[in-house]
C-alpha cells in the first residue's frame, strides 16, 4: 500500500502520466529492444508490436494499476493482474526481467516529462512500478510452484502425433510427450504458449488454448491461419503460417505448461458460454470437462461464425453439448448459402435478444474484441451482473475498462 503522501502525489500527476501514457509506452518498447535484441525476437510477439496493441495493453494496465491503488487501496489487486501474471508464466518469465523493464519505462518517462519528471514524482512513480511488479512476481510464483517449477522449466519439447483442418483456414494439432508418459493436468478453458524457429533466426511465441479433455494424456491446439490483408496493411501471421505449412506428425514443438485465468468455476450456478469464430477453443475445452463431469446445471452455448463451412469444430461442439443432460446450442452465422434459417440455427450476427438468459448464469465470453463488446452490452441489458462475465482476449489485453484519471 502506498504512503498517505505517496497517494497524494499519484492521485495529483496521474492526469499528467494518464494523458502521456500512450506516448511513453512506445519509447520505452522501443529503447528496451535497442538494448536487449532478444525479447523481440524471441519473447515479445512481434505482430503485436508493428500494429501497436502491446502498448496500448501496457498503458491500460499502468493506468489501471495506479488508479486501483489510490481510489481503492484495500482492493485485492490480484484481480486486475492475473492475466498479465498467467500470460507472464506461460513465457517463463522471471523476477530477474523486471529490473529491465524498470529501467527502460523510467528512461522512457524522462524523456517525454522532461523538467517535468522531478525526483519526487518519479520516486513516487517508481513506489508504483515496484508495487506492481513485486505483486505480479508473488502471483507468478504461485502459478510456477503448482507445477513445481522454476520459471525457466515451463517449456518442454513436444511431439506432434496428429494433425488435420477444422475448417479451411484452421488446423488442430494434437501432442504428447515422446515416452507417452501423461502431461500436467491443465483446468478447463486454459492455454499453452508455442514457441516456433522462424527463417531469421527468431524464436517467436504465441497462445492456443487447450480443446480436449483437460486430464487427457494428449494435448490438442487448434490454429487459425492469419491471413496477409494489403487493405488493412497488416501481413500473415508469422507463427500460424509456420505451423500450418511447416509443421507435421512426428515434428517436435516446444510448448509452455498450461495457464490462463479463464477458467470454469465449480458449482450449481447456470453456465452459459458464448464464442464467436476461433474463440470456441476455450469453450470446447470446458465442455469437455462439463461432459466428462456429467454436469447437472443447465448449460447454454451460444456460437457466432461466417459460415458453417468455416465454423472449427463443429461438428465436436454439437457431439459435446449432447452429451450434457441440461444443454442447449444456437448457431449464428453470417453466410448460411442455400440452407434455411432454424429455430437454433440463425442467419446474421449474434442477437442475444431473442434466447432466454439466466442472469445468475456465470458467463464465458472467447471471440474479437468487437463481437465480446456486442455480447456484454447485450448481457448488461439483459441484467447480468459484470462480475459474472468472464472473458479471454487472443493477445494483449486491450479490453481495459475505461479508467478516469481525472476523477481519482
Amino acid at each position: 500500500m502506498l504512503s498517505p503522501e505517496s497517494a497524494e502525489i499519484v492521485r495529483s500527476t496521474l492526469p499528467v502520466i494518464g494523458a502521456k501514457i500512450d506516448e511513453i509506452t512506445p519509447i520505452f518498447y522501443r529503447r528496451m529492444f535497442a538494448a536487449h535484441p532478444e525479447l523481440e525476437r524471441d519473447l515479445f510477439n512481434r505482430g503485436n508490436q508493428a500494429q501497436g496493441d502491446q502498448q496500448r495493453a501496457l498503458a491500460g494496465a499502468i493506468a489501471a494499476y495506479a488508479t486501483l491503488l489510490v481510489s481503492s487501496p484495500e482492493s485485492d489487486v490480484d484481480g486486475l493482474l492475473s492475466r498479465i501474471a498467467h500470460k507472464h508464466a506461460s513465457l517463463g518469465i522471471a523476477p530477474d526481467q523486471y529490473p529491465i523493464v524498470h529501467r527502460h519505462l523510467f528512461e522512457a518517462i524522462a524523456q517525454v516529462l522532461g523538467d517535468a519528471a522531478t525526483p519526487e514524482i518519479v520516486a513516487v512513480w517508481e513506489e508504483v512500478y515496484w508495487h506492481m511488479a513485486h505483486a505480479l512476481i508473488r502471483i507468478e510464483q504461485g502459478l510456477y510452484s503448482r507445477f513445481g517449477v522454476e520459471p525457466h522449466e515451463v517449456w518442454q519439447e513436444l511431439v506432434v502425433t496428429a494433425r488435420h483442418h477444422e475448417s479451411p483456414d484452421t488446423v488442430a494439432f494434437t501432442v504428447a510427450r515422446r515416452d507417452g508418459t501423461p502431461l500436467p493436468q491443465a483446468l478447463p478453458g486454459q492455454y499453452v504458449s508455442v514457441q516456433v524457429p522462424l527463417a531469421d533466426g527468431a524464436r517467436q511465441i504465441r497462445q492456443y488454448s487447450l480443446t480436449g479433455a483437460p486430464d487427457s494424456p494428449t494435448w490438442g491446439f487448434t490454429v487459425k491461419a492469419i491471413r496477409a490483408s494489403e487493405a488493412a496493411g497488416l501481413p500473415a501471421g508469422e507463427v500460424s503460417t509456420y505451423l500450418h505449412e511447416e509443421v507435421f506428425e512426428g515434428d517436435t514443438l516446444r510448448v509452455s505448461l498450461p495457464f490462463g485465468d479463464l477458467v470454469l468455476e465449480e458449482g450449481s450456478d447456470p453456465v452459459l458460454l458464448v464464442s464467436a469464430g476461433i474463440g470456441c477453443t476455450p469453450i470446447i475445452g470446458m465442455l469437455h470437462h462439463l461432459a466428462r463431469e456429467g454436469a447437472d446445471r443447465p448449460v447454454t452455448v451460444l456460437h457466432a461464425d461466417r459460415s458453417p463451412a468455416r465454423h472449427a469444430h463443429r461438428r465436436e461442439l454439437a457431439d459435446l453439448v449432447g452429451r450434457i443432460d441440461d444443454a442447449r446450442l444456437h448457431h449464428w452465422y453470417e453466410d448460411l448459402g442455400s440452407r434455411a434459417a432454424t429455430e437454433t440455427v440463425r442467419h446474421g450476427r449474434i442477437d442475444l435478444a431473442s434466447d432466454d438468459i439466466d442472469p445468475s448464469a456465470e458467463v464465458y465470453l472467447c471471440g474479437p474484441l468487437p463481437f465480446m463488446e456486442s455480447v456484454r452490452g447485450q448481457l448488461a441489458e439483459r441484467g447480468v451482473p459484470e462480475e459474472r462475465i468472464h472473458y479471454e482476449v487472443f493477445g494483449p489485453d486491450t479490453w481495459i475498462p475505461h479508467v478516469d484519471t481525472a476523477g481519482v
